[in-house]
């Protein structure tokens, strides 16, 4: 295929993946924030101080205001279910096989949601609105995956 503007070049591509290995460094909020989950079992957000809403997972500036943010709220293990999927289709980033789920999640004090998966229900007796209750794994590393799992209260 001759390229655009050169007509004595051809262009050649070849389909592939490529693997490229990282580290994903949190941050100092997001550390704080891992931690407290290995560490105690917490759930943190941080409020702020010019609008008042509390974020799930933390931040350290406020999307609506600009505000910094540096007010940790400990939050509950229990929420609301506000929206949900389940997933059929595998795909190499899911940490699980299908069928599973993956619901938001409003934690009692906060007024964002948390993405995470949802355990112990079968799909058709999930609704919008229900409470739910973190479940955390036995052997925590601070991940967000410390959280096994949200389940119905």
């Amino acid at each position: 295929m001759p390229t655009p503007g050169r007509a004595d070049i051809e262009l050649f591509v070849e389909p592939g993946k490529m693997e490229i290995p990282y580290r994903y460094h949190a941050g100092a909020v997001g550390s704080r924030f891992l931690i407290e989950l290995r560490d105690r079992q917490k759930i943190l957000g941080i409020r702020c101080p010019a609008c008042n809403k509390v974020y799930v997972p933390p931040k350290s500036t406020c999307i609506h205001c600009f505000a910094k943010l540096d007010e940790w709220v400990e939050l509950g293990n229990e929420g609301t279910l506000t929206s949900f999927a389940v997933v059929y289709q595998p795909e190499p980033p899911h940490p699980l096989k299908p069928p599973f789920t993956y619901g938001i999640v409003q934690l009692d004090g906060a007024d964002t949601g948390l993405v995470h998966f949802i355990g112990e229900a079968e799909a058709e007796d999930l609704r919008s609105g229900m409470r739910v209750q973190a479940v955390f794994k036995e052997d925590r590393s601070g991940s967000i995956l410390d959280i096994k799992y949200f389940k119905p209260a």
